[in-house]
């Protein structure tokens, strides 16, 4: 067993029975290929939260500056993390991440930027259409995190189906349509959670 997995199976041992975690639709999760995973954001729980219940490892982008802590300049990388300098166009993170997914890996990403201080599904950035747009044949896979995080109180995780991106690519379609698209399967997710059906 390498270090993610073990590590893995630590974190999941902890919140899974922590905050009840109830996990559906991973049967919806491609099990070879690149795969973007596009979650809501509501919580600082949110990446490892989605990290340990995907059924396979996912590449995250966590700020640079992590990395300069001596301890996580060594973790990180370990558990499949990269780092992208914030509030500037990182060239290094952009070609991390795009080789990931042609290379038929997972990378995760919240794409509104920042988390909901109220819950509610917010704007989706560009950033996650570009990725999808550029990264070869990957397909997205919508996640809804449905909470609050609070313990012994059931936090939901829903996986939904791959989204082609091929029709936004022949089309020449742009990254915020993409994003569109993207945030309106997540909605669709919460919201048929929320009602019940």
């Amino acid at each position: 067993m390498d270090f993610y997995h073990f590590a893995k199976s630590v974190v999941y041992g902890v919140l899974k029975p922590l905050y009840r975690l109830d996990v559906k639709g991973t049967e919806h999760f491609p099990r070879e290929g690149g795969v973007l995973v596009c979650a809501n954001h509501i919580s600082e729980l949110d990446p490892p939260v989605v990290g340990i219940t995907a059924p396979r490892p996912i590449n995250f982008m966590a700020k640079a500056e992590l990395f300069e802590a001596p301890i996580l300049k060594n973790l990180l990388p370990n558990l499949h993390v990269f780092p992208v300098k914030r509030g500037l166009s990182d060239r290094n993170a952009i070609r991390t991440a795009v080789g990931l997914l042609k290379d038929g890996q997972v990378v995760g990403m919240f794409p509104e930027g920042t988390r909901s201080k109220d819950g509610t599904l917010g704007k989706g950035l560009s950033g996650a259409g570009f990725f999808a747009l550029k990264g070869g044949d990957a397909v997205v896979v919508p996640c809804a995190v449905i909470g609050p995080y609070r313990p012994l109180r059931k936090v939901k995780i829903r996986y939904g189906k791959p989204l082609d991106i091929t029709p936004f690519r022949d089309r020449k379609a742009g990254a915020e349509e993409v994003t569109e698209a993207i945030m309106e399967e997540i909605r669709l997710l919460i919201e048929k959670e929320n009602s019940g059906k």
